[in-house]
């Protein structure tokens, strides 16, 4: 008899299975972990937004501030994206974040529910009770896709947040008060400090309305947020205060009581209190709309993006449009921690840019002034050093359009540039100058040549060419000169050239396409310019003066002070994407290469050569490789090359199964708005673009069992790994279409065309 149940509910179970995998198929955002990322080095937020969304509302655990006394205060870096998830506390709830950058900026209009007496000052984590922050428990938060939730454990509140496109709506269950209140910080921002308010306004439209805006002058120099907020329920009261000082002249508003139920504010340093009545487990909530433009297109993007109060249906409209960017992958893996890793990349290369326009398609330009988006949706934020290596590259393969819409952003960027560059590092109409290279031309090239970007080919090439020309830019009059940048001209000089050999190496692509022969020739002598700063006698690249001597002291270890930005010689010396072949030869051939390569991933880089680094961390490393920081992303595949391709299949396993997992911790540097996830998902899948601007993927070794990825132009992409486990590593055979892939390599247009890509993996490595 038990026997026989033992039988049948094996039977029921096994009529179950396809059922519940059909509802896991279905379920994809439950392998979403934003909390991965969220501790050391990663820079990921937790909170709530939509793909591409231009509101990211995220809780913040801390304010340390950028600089005290005019000293830049090194713990801030911990903050570029406002949480740390080792953190005890909360300040608040921001309404715009960056993910995963190294440097920072927004922080938007912070929110902080609080009850008993009204208390403006957010006070220190290690005495909560002298400001509006609370402590918090992580068994008491939850983080998924549009959906955050915590219990402020200091007030006795729920905080729910999510997020439309252009709208964070909060929702507080608040105790039995008199005595409960929205805390606004006018003043909170992330990478703060002295005076970084510009000026702020404040409109109290009714007992449940309120406009306004705050301009700042940080990363980006003039940055204009504009909001509306609305709350569900009537506030009884309303207060601020102003925080400046030394002010000369204050005019003749000191006539009013500007403190209390005064519906007019301007400062450049304000904070505000709402106050209510609230029975037990009573909700009150907030609405909080954006806009670059005005305060009127503020409160238009509220009511046509949250008309109503329904937050659960908020919620389930952004995590099925959530949903749908995950289910164009349907993945098996060998575990679930894959999975997650899997799911939560495509989550976390789904974040930024950021779409910056509203509702009704106007956006403010790079030259201040107001534009309406025509044919195409305005994205900001472009963290380029990092994102043109694998995330604009993946977005070609997955989703063009957006990438499209991205270029023309670029182009309009270009087009309101009085100095006529495309963007280095560019967001919320302001160009930032940050990291080295002009980065755009290669999503710009790639796009075109990949058939992505439809627009006016030969105004893009211009826009490129003049780029490229712009001499007054960190030492470009000297590398047109010279044929490299000097150590005495800029800090960064190696690199520098380096990067810009590359990208006129895509400009030189593009002018072939198009006829452009003596743009071609021009381009493709500069794409050469790295051979100048290869020092044969010591094996790298080294910074040379612009009398044409190399640097006497250097050091090919330090990451710090020796010509590069962001890594050592070791690493950047292999950076030359466009031409590795020929560098190959310049450093020795086949098996000195191979060597040089062995060497990078096996030798051990002492804690002293990059503790001056912030970018850079043990974490980030195996031996002297360092992943953590993306100009070595391409260097796993140069073994391709070699007479060991089978090393790159090696190295991309250790790579994943090293730098990528589920904790908070889980990410071994920045994830860069995305570049370190895309590695991970086109690595993944078994191919990578070594030279976005060249239509081929090299490949390497998948970790997935099988995929199928839905391109947008109704193709199918299928991956086959037979025989994988954690032990079959090694590629046998690869075969596109059945046909055996002898060369490594494949190329985008087959790919787009939709196929099988077909992996035969084994655990002996085929040499």
């Amino acid at each position: 008899m038990i026997r026989n149940y033992r039988n049948l509910r094996k039977l029921l179970l096994l009529a179950m299975m396809p059922t519940l995998a059909f509802a896991q198929q279905n379920n994809l955002k439950q392998y979403v972990k934003p909390l991965i990322g969220t501790a050391k080095m990663g820079h990921t937020f937790p909170g709530a937004t939509v793909p591409f969304g231009a509101v990211q509302l995220s809780p913040d655990t801390d304010t340390i501030p950028y600089a005290v006394n005019g000293k830049y205060t090194g713990d801030v870096y911990k903050y570029c994206a406002g949480y740390q998830y080792d953190d005890p506390t909360i300040v608040g709830f921001s309404h715009t974040h960056f993910s995963g950058t190294g440097h920072s900026d927004l922080g938007d209009i912070l929110v902080m529910p609080t009850q008993g007496k009204v208390q403006l000052n957010p006070g220190t984590a290690d005495q909560p009770q002298n400001g509006y922050r609370s402590p918090y428990s992580h068994a008491n938060e939850t983080a998924e896709p549009n959906y955050y939730k915590v219990k402020l454990d200091k007030h006795q509140i729920l905080a729910e947040l999510t997020t439309t496109k252009r709208v964070g709506f909060h929702r507080y269950t608040f105790p039995k008060s008199d005595q409960s209140h929205l805390i606004l910080d006018l003043t909170a921002g992330i990478y703060n400090y002295e005076g970084k308010n510009v000026w702020t306004v404040v409109r109290v439209l009714n007992d449940s309305t309120i406009t306004g805006y705050r301009q700042t002058n940080g990363w980006a120099r003039t940055r204009t947020v504009y909001f509306a907020i609305r709350t569900s329920k009537p506030f009884k009261n309303y207060g601020a205060k102003y925080y400046d000082k030394n002010v000369q002249y204050k005019g003749f508003w000191r006539k009013f009581n500007q403190e209390d139920n005064f519906p007019d504010l301007a400062a450049h340093n304000i904070k505000m209190h709402l106050d209510f009545d609230t029975e037990d487990q009573e909700q009150v909530m907030m609405k909080v709309a954006l806009s670059p433009v005005s305060m009127k297109n503020a409160l238009e993007n509220m009511d046509y993006e949250t008309p109503d109060w329904n937050f659960e249906q908020t919620v389930k409209s952004g995590q099925d449009e959530w949903e749908k960017e995950l289910q164009r992958f349907q993945v098996d893996m060998l575990n679930k921690e894959d999975l997650v890793n899997f799911y939560t990349s495509v989550y976390h290369a789904n974040l930024m840019p950021t779409v910056y326009m509203d509702v009704n398609g106007e956006y403010k330009g790079l030259d201040q002034e107001v534009h309406k988006a025509e044919g195409f949706t305005n994205y900001t934020s472009f963290s380029l050093w990092d994102t043109f290596r694998a995330f604009h590259p993946w977005l070609n393969l997955v989703d063009p359009k957006r990438n499209a819409d991205i270029v023309s952003s670029m182009m309009a960027h270009y087009d309101q540039s009085v100095l006529k560059m495309l963007p280095i590092w560019s967001h919320y109409a302001n160009e930032n100058w940050c990291m080295s290279g002009y980065h755009s031309v290669s999503v710009v090239v790639d796009a075109i040549l990949k058939g992505t970007y439809e627009g006016d080919a030969e105004a893009a090439l211009a826009a490129c060419v003049q780029t490229a020309k712009a001499r007054r830019y960190e030492g470009i009059g000297e590398y047109m000169d010279l044929g490299y940048v000097p150590d005495d001209v800029n800090g960064t000089s190696v690199s520098n050239t380096l990067e810009y050999a590359y990208d006129d190496w895509c400009i030189a692509q593009l002018a072939k396409k198009l006829g452009k022969e003596d743009i071609a020739a021009e381009f493709s002598k500069r794409a050469e310019n790295w051979r100048n700063l290869y020092d044969p006698s010591i094996g790298f690249m080294r910074p040379k003066d612009s009398k044409g001597v190399f640097r006497a002291n250097f050091d090919v270890l330090d990451t710090h002070g020796q010509g590069f930005i962001e890594g050592n010689t070791w690493n950047y010396s292999l950076y030359v994407p466009h031409q590795p072949e020929q560098l190959m030869e310049v450093m020795g051939g086949q098996q000195k290469f191979e060597s040089y390569l062995d060497s990078l991933f096996t030798m051990h880089l002492p804690d002293k050569y990059f503790a001056n680094t912030e970018d850079i961390t043990r974490e980030g490393i195996i031996g002297n490789y360092v992943h953590g920081n993306e100009p070595s992303h391409h260097v796993a595949y140069l073994y391709n090359q070699t007479k060991s391709p089978w090393k790159t299949q090696e190295r991309i396993r250790q790579i994943i199964r090293n730098q990528y997992h589920n904790g908070a911790a889980g990410l071994g540097g920045n994830d860069d708005c995305g570049q370190m996830s895309a590695w991970y998902l086109f690595s993944s899948l078994g191919f990578y673009p070594v030279a976005p601007g060249e239509n081929v993927y090299w490949l390497g070794s998948p970790l997935v069992k099988s995929a199928s990825i839905h391109l947008q132009n109704g193709r199918k992409l299928e991956v086959i790994a037979k025989n994988q486990s954690e032990k079959n590593m090694y590629v046998r055979k690869a075969l596109w279409n059945g046909k055996e892939i002898k060369d490594f390599k494949i190329n985008h247009e087959d790919i787009m065309g939709g196929g099988t890509l077909e992996f035969v993996m084994t655990a002996k490595p085929k040499k």
